[in-house]
């Protein structure tokens, strides 16, 4: 595993093709991707505490899980699948839209571990990015959140990401595909049924959610 340690005075973006970054995140470290919104800081759903770490914020605060196919999102989710949830999967994924649903078992107490055992949700997503959908493809689902430190912008560029989080391997090549530079829409089931938006972002209000 690279040691994600900052190196005093060194900016410039260190990067890693697919198949060597997948590796690393198969040994517990973490990078930074681009996808279709902004730059994603991820790892290994296991070796999470380090994003947190990396962001110098609180645990309480959540990551989603983000992959290159439903099947193995859905499946992390640990309940039983509702056709609503599917449809919407289905027509916003690959997309700029996060789809918090309930969930249980070991992912989600990964990604959440300050969350009460009861009643916890887990946000999915599918990037419309072919260079986050291929490293996604190689690693499996990744726990992921923006790439910045807690309370600053988010990370745009490789550039910015090299200043804030010296040393730590990104994807290449390089330049990234441009980005909305907008976070996802966010989207929450809710316990009684029907959608909740919790974020208008990326993507403009979806039919089937207030």
């Amino acid at each position: 595993m690279i040691d994600p340690t900052p190196a005093p005075g060194f900016s410039q973006p260190f990067t890693l093709g697919p198949a060597a970054l997948a590796e690393h995140l198969a040994k517990g470290g973490a990078t930074v991707f681009p996808t279709d919104t902004l730059p994603a800081l991820g790892s290994q759903p296991h070796a999470a505490a380090q994003i947190w770490r990396l962001k110098q914020r609180p645990e309480g605060k959540p990551l989603i899980l983000m992959g290159a196919d439903a099947e193995p999102l859905f499946a992390a989710l640990h309940q039983p699948l509702q056709s609503a949830w599917l449809e919407m999967a289905g027509r916003c994924w690959p997309g700029a839209v996060t789809l918090v649903l309930p969930a249980s078992g070991p992912i989600v107490e990964a990604l959440q571990p300050s969350a009460p055992k009861q009643g916890i949700s887990l946000g999915l997503r599918i990037p419309a990015c072919a260079s986050a959908l291929d490293l996604l493809r190689r690693t499996g689902p990744l726990a992921t959140t923006s790439a910045n430190r807690s309370g600053e912008a988010p990370c745009r560029t490789p550039s910015e990401v090299a200043a804030v989080f010296s040393g730590l391997p990104i994807l290449a090549p390089l330049p990234w595909p441009s980005m909305a530079g907008q976070a996802s829409t966010v989207l929450r089931w809710l316990p009684g049924g029907g959608w909740e938006v919790l974020r208008r972002g990326a993507v403009v209000p979806i039919n089937g959610a207030p």
